[in-house]
């Protein structure tokens, strides 16, 4: 069932939902234990789970240059943990503090870590739900092996908000208006990441000035794309995009959105022929960018989202054919 949501009055517009929780939330406590994943390639990646020993598993996905300190993977860890359940945060590739070991690292469309994760999980807990949850960069992540693997994908459920279903388009956006903030900031957090790992390897790139990189675009067509066997940025967002994938979901899945996201645009948004039948799309007219805050005051903000996602998770646990 959709649930409405309704943006604190004190908390109105794209800017202000998107950036409240970035620049007064405090990072909640939640005390996190590490485990360290060796893959077949030589390469590494980091979880970081919740402390409870039993209960369902919730699987998160964090967004670009996200981590388990972002504060909506906190919020949500520590609502699953109140909740009874276990929640682990994937870092993708060099996002858990320090740089992986090859040169390529993780990207809107890698989805071959995410398989191999979960299905360690099913390996050794074939019998306990397990539910997967993205946000922005990793609900794109997340829609995108839904609909490679089909009825094949050993989860029960999905979460996906705020997603670039489009990412040419997303990338686009981002050049333009007020949202060109959010781009220098991941932008400067991106062309580092890259700088620290130049110290510790050779990377096969063109490029020796990181600096005139100053757009997505710019970075996915010299850094992405040849990192990650692409031709150039356009190739890396036409094959990478997971909006192509959603006819193919069959499990119980859901997105949340808001019409109003400075991230993007309404042309991503995905037509209702386009939607599996396993698919339920709430759409928003507000909530920013992964923001979604509600509240009577400003000292006491409700952050929709986290009680949103696990109300649907519980729901579908117990009802696990609903759509």
């Amino acid at each position: 069932m959709r649930e409405p949501f309704k943006p604190a009055w004190w908390c109105r517009g794209p800017h202000m939902q998107t950036l409240w929780p970035y620049l007064f939330r405090r990072i909640p406590y939640i005390e996190l234990k590490r485990e360290r994943i060796e893959l077949p390639d030589g390469d590494f990646l980091d979880l970081d789970w919740t402390v409870n020993n039993d209960g369902p598993i919730v699987l998160i996905l964090h967004g670009l240059e996200g981590s388990s300190n972002s504060k909506y993977a906190r919020g949500l860890l520590k609502a699953i943990h109140d909740h009874g359940w276990r929640g682990v945060v994937m870092h993708f590739r060099g996002c858990s503090g320090e740089p992986n070991r090859l040169p390529r690292s993780y990207h809107s469309g890698e989805t071959g870590d995410l398989a191999q994760i979960v299905n360690l999980l099913r390996q050794r807990e074939p019998e306990t739900p397990l539910f997967a949850v993205g946000f922005s960069l990793g609900g794109n992540v997340l829609l995108k092996w839904l609909g490679e693997m089909g009825k094949q994908a050993p989860i029960d459920a999905g979460v996906a908000v705020s997603v670039p279903f489009l990412l040419a388009e997303s990338a686009k956006r981002l050049e333009q208006g007020f949202s060109r903030l959010y781009q220098w900031g991941l932008m400067h957090s991106m062309r580092n990441s890259v700088a620290e790992k130049r110290k510790h390897m050779k990377l096969p790139l063109k490029i020796e000035k990181l600096a005139t990189l100053r757009t997505f675009r710019d970075f996915d067509e010299h850094i992405t794309a040849p990192l990650h066997g692409f031709s150039g940025a356009d190739d890396y967002y036409e094959r990478s995009s997971s909006r192509q994938f959603l006819r193919e979901i069959q499990i119980p899945t859901l997105i949340v959105h808001s019409r109003d996201d400075p991230f993007m645009t309404g042309a991503i948004l995905p037509q209702e022929g386009e939607l599996s039948p396993a698919i339920a799309l709430e759409l928003h007219d507000g909530g920013g960018h992964v923001g979604f805050i509600q509240g009577t005051w400003p000292w006491r903000p409700e952050y929709w989202l986290e009680g949103r996602i696990l109300r649907r998770l519980a729901a579908l646990r117990q009802r696990p054919n609903a759509a």
